[in-house]
């Protein structure tokens, strides 16, 4: 079930970015360079929202479910707790104890 939510995921995150890429910005009109009225309305020249605003949206919503439901998958896993599990702790010595150094003979 993670797999599927994290390639779900991965191609939301490429869809939002290629999206976003693809649209132009406010100000991008002609008009509004040289000071054109059309550009100063509300919701802009072209409108309460175009189709790459919907998207945008909408794989915005997606991309917040997915990280949610990643992050609860995370949290409450019923494997291994973490990947060092099997790894064993490494030897320590007491901190008064030091190990001495063979001596060089030259």
């Amino acid at each position: 079930m993670s797999t599927i939510l994290v390639i779900i995921h991965v191609l939301v995150c490429i869809a939002l970015i290629m999206i976003v890429l693809f649209q132009s910005g406010k100000g991008a009109d002609m008009g509004a360079a040289f000071g054109g009225g059309s550009s100063n309305t509300l919701f802009g020249s072209t409108g309460a929202s175009t189709f790459l605003g919907k998207a945008t949206t909408v794989a915005a919503v997606i991309f917040m479910l997915t990280s949610l439901g990643l992050a609860y998958m995370s949290t409450h896993r019923t494997g291994k707790v973490s990947v060092m599990e099997d790894v064993k702790a490494p030897i320590t010595q007491p901190a008064g104890q030091t190990e001495s150094a063979p001596a060089k003979s030259e």
